[in-house]
């Protein structure tokens, strides 16, 4: 028996417009590809991202496209088959081989195989012709197919319901429309007698965490009857067996002792052992497979609480509980083939180095590439990982029924090994959507027949079809029927997860009462911000010199594709802080502050209640989001570029292991309840510490206190001292008055309040609090305000004589990295903030709050 050959297909590819002759066949950019990379590379369509050109090239959407290319025969010997492997095609793909039809895909999500044995040319070359048909156009007929189902969505518009495609390919809040279709993952020729078709293994980490089992599973196709199952870690063998193929599977089990665990970041290492089955014909190797896997134990906790209704919502990973601070991650790109390795790393390089800890892969894009998920597995950031549905009311016919299914299994089969991965969800707000819409939906109806016979019948996809799945395929990781979803709906605050957009959709609160915004775990949230003036001037044609560089401009407005996002965002910047369109980058400055304001408050505030066992009354929040699809003004905290908003360093801060938080309140005691002018007001501060490491510690707490009109500082005194904060939860430190010089009346609004953690002499936290709005404060500009280089090299240092609100340091040399960034300043302090690939040449401005008023 000879060994499996894989031929990538990869070579001479060719595509053209259906309807026009074989003459107008062009060839490809790259392979694997999308449709727009091939125009845009032979320049038959502008770049959709830059200006309004996205209008341009929506004709191609609706448009059947052909590539083709030739490949040699394979030596075929007289027991091997050849199989046509197609690791992607989006989405209906008419796929011929020598004038035989041999493949119809309808699913994006799904690889196919097609036997081509006796298809290929036994000498010359064999051509394979693949026809994309228009998904967007296909879609339409699907509505049109099923009359009686309610349609409805939110983003894009109801044909992308019916069509297992990425829906963020007919737009979103915050991408293009963009209807790609085309190879967008690999295709190979297979030759082979026997082959290893999957290997996946079942884990289970004993509770004293001091053994694991791991049963190893290696399915095989062929006639080969003996696999040797191999589990090591780095160079080292930890065991090893031989066993034989038992209808068509192979199982061994092994027992490690003292395993090295898996961990999340900042909690411990990320060792992956590699397992390998390597299929024996006799001595001789004839297939073999390779997967890494983290040994490591993590469950779900739903439990009630101590003094709180409902129940808790919190991961535990190797008996250590998690506050999963984090984002949302959506696809990098609108055309995936071109987002390399080194750029999927570079973004998950992102969220590590921000102090997050947690991933959710939206329900919107695609089942990620495997390298998003090894760089998250090597870094050690949890995943949330939704099924691919969003915001609407999806259709559940047999046939769609049956094509969820197979995608489902397959690509639960192909990440599952991933260590990273602890919760699949069954979609992006779907449940929200039914509920808004008032969809025929009872929660206390448990019979799954039912639910097809609803006008909501996708429940019987997310609540049986989904679960079964991950059940049979991944007992041991949970199944959560949609984010959000709880018990009693999809907003409940005291169960499961919730969205909370009321500050900035819904109720529009103000982004200062997020405390009462909190759930058990809000994994979306969000505020937008303008992206770097870089960013906008490469989407602009003309770049500076653009007649359409202002904030108001129909290009910078169309780069916006959020409803209602010029009010909406107006509404926080005037409530908030004085600011002004012109000039653009103050502009942009100016929203990035209030992006950073808003989320850093929410993180505070709900990680205030992270408060220990019994107490994990909000156990995760994950910003909405952290990544952009094309340059745009959004919610990301990074932009297209990877370069970070502000927004990403308070979230650092924030997630820092140590931290501290402050927040004022207004106490008013009327003298009786008549009376409007016999009131006394008391402005108070509280102040607590975060300790999200595992350790206990004794802190000092220091506060400090100025006049923020003089610069003059009125307070500073140790307000608790040797304060225990127990490890991994929030600890209330004082809740004290606003300290003053006189009672003067509104003394407290001009009064800015520091407060720091020592612990042995030594400052390990520090946050600066002032009164809101900010807009209010008669901030003085500083005379001798100071952002140099410090004298190794490696750090800025800041300081003011006068308070000064968010201090921006940037630089126009993009390879010049800083580690913190938008710094509240105080008199008498200097603050160093990290800088790489800096220079004593390097040139440094800065922005601030109310700099231009």
């Amino acid at each position: 028996m000879s060994a499996r050959v894989v031929i990538p297909i990869n070579k001479n590819w060719q595509f053209k417009q259906a309807e026009k002759d074989d003459s107008s066949y062009l060839a490809v950019s790259q392979f694997p590809t999308h449709i727009h990379l091939d125009l845009i590379h032979h320049k038959v369509i502008p770049d959709p991202y830059i200006g309004q050109d996205e209008n341009q090239v929506q004709w191609v959407g609706e448009t059947v496209w052909i590539y083709k290319t030739t490949f040699p025969s394979p030596d075929i010997h007289n027991h091997a088959k050849a199989v046509l492997a197609f690791d992607g095609l989006d989405t209906f793909a008419t796929v011929v081989l020598n004038g035989k039809t041999i493949l119809e895909t309808d699913n994006m999500f799904v690889s196919e195989r097609a036997d081509v044995t006796n298809a290929l040319n036994k000498n010359g070359d064999n051509e394979v012709i693949i026809t994309f048909d228009a998904a967007y156009l296909r879609g339409w007929k699907e509505v049109e197919k099923q009359p009686d189902h309610k349609w409805g969505c939110w983003n894009g518009d109801n044909s992308r319901l019916g069509v297992r495609k990425s829906q963020y390919h007919w737009g979103w809040d915050w991408g293009p429309e963009l209807m790609a279709c085309g190879p967008w993952r690999p295709i190979y020729l297979e030759v082979y007698e026997s082959r290893v078709t999957d290997l996946y293994m079942d884990v289970e980490v004993d509770k004293s965490l001091k053994s694991a089992k791991v049963v190893a599973h290696a399915a095989v196709e062929g006639h080969a009857s003996n696999v040797r199952l191999d589990i090591s870690l780095g160079d080292k063998s930890v065991a090893s067996e031989t066993v034989s193929v038992v209808h068509g599977e192979a199982v061994a089990t092994f027992k490690v002792q003292n395993p090295e665990l898996w961990y999340p970041i900042r909690y411990g290492k990320q060792p992956l052992y590699t397992v390998k089955a390597i299929l024996l014909d006799g001595s001789a190797e004839v297939d073999a497979c390779v997967k890494r896997i983290g040994l490591r134990k993590v469950e779900l906790i739903q439990r009630p609480m101590l003094d709180q209704p409902g129940t808790t919502f919190f991961f535990q990973v190797n008996s250590i509980p998690i506050f999963c601070g984090g984002s949302n991650w959506i696809p990098a790109d609108n055309f995936i083939p071109r987002i390399s390795k080194e750029r999927y790393y570079d973004w998950v390089k992102m969220v590590a180095n921000g102090n997050q800890l947690m991933l959710r892969v939206w329900g919107g894009g695609i089942y990620e590439e495997q390298v998003l998920y090894d760089a998250c597995d090597e870094l050690g950031i949890l995943v949330w990982q939704d099924f691919m549905f969003g915001c609407g009311n999806y259709p559940a016919h047999p046939g769609f029924l049956k094509s969820v299914e197979r995608e489902a299994r397959e690509n639960v089969q192909r990440l599952r090994h991933h260590p990273s991965i602890v919760i699949w969800a069954g979609n992006n707000e779907d449940y929200q959507f039914a509920e808004d819409e008032k969809l025929n939906y009872d929660p206390k109806d448990k019979n799954p027949d039912n639910w097809l016979k609803t006008d909501f019948p996708a429940r019987y996809i997310y609540e049986k079809l989904l679960p079964d799945v991950c059940a049979d395929l991944i007992p041991g990781t949970y199944y959560h029927p949609g984010s959000p979803w709880g018990g009693n709906g999809s907003s409940d605050p005291t169960t499961g997860d919730i969205h909370q957009w009321n500050v900035w959709h819904g109720s529009q609160e103000k982004y200062q009462n997020f405390d009462k915004l909190v759930g058990r775990f809000v994994s979306e949230f969000g505020m937008e911000a303008f992206p770097s003036i870089k960013t906008i001037e490469a989407y602009l044609p003309k770049g500076k010199d653009d007649p359409e560089r202002f904030a108001q401009s129909s290009t910078v407005d169309f780069h916006n594709k959020a409803a209602g996002h010029e009010r909406r965002l107006a509404l926080y910047l005037v409530e908030n802080i004085r600011y002004a369109p012109d000039p653009l980058e103050y502009y942009i400055y100016c929203t990035q502050l209030m992006q950073a304001e808003c989320l850093a408050s929410a993180y505070r505030l709900w990680k205030r209640e992270w408060r220990g066992p019994g107490r994990e009354y909000c156990a995760g929040a994950l910003v909405w989001q952290i990544n952009d699809c094309w340059p745009v003004t959004s919610w990301a905290i990074c932009d297209y570029y990877l370069r970070p908003k502000h927004a990403y360093y308070t979230v650092k801060r924030e997630m820092a292991p140590i931290s501290i938080g402050m927040t004022r309140r207004e106490h008013t005691h009327a003298r009786d309840k008549y009376t409007r002018v016999h009131v006394k007001t008391e402005v108070k501060i509280e102040i607590w510490g975060s300790n999200l490491d595992l350790e206990d510690l004794m802190a000092d707490c220091v506060v400090k206190a100025w006049d923020v009109e003089t610069g003059r500082e009125t307070y500073c005194g140790t307000v608790a001292s040797k304060r225990l904060l127990p490890g991994n939860a929030s600890t209330e430190i004082i809740s004290m008055n606003v300290p003053v010089t006189k009672k003067d009346a509104g003394e407290e609004a001009r009064t800015v309040v520091a407060a720091y953690l020592y612990r042995e002499g030594k400052q390990i936290a520090r946050y600066v609090n002032w009164p809101e709005p900010l807009k209010y404060l008669h901030l003085q500009k500083p005379k001798h305000l100071k952002a140099a280089l410090a004298a190794d090299g490696t750090s800025v240092e800041l300081s003011a004589e006068v308070p000064v609100k968010g201090l921006a340091v940037e630089c126009a040399d993009d390879n010049v990295k800083f580690d913190d960034n938008l710094i509240d300043i105080v008199p008498g302090e200097v603050v160093c903030i990290g800088v790489s690939s800096a220079t004593k040449d390097t040139q440094f401005t800065t922005q601030y709050l109310n700099m231009h008023s």
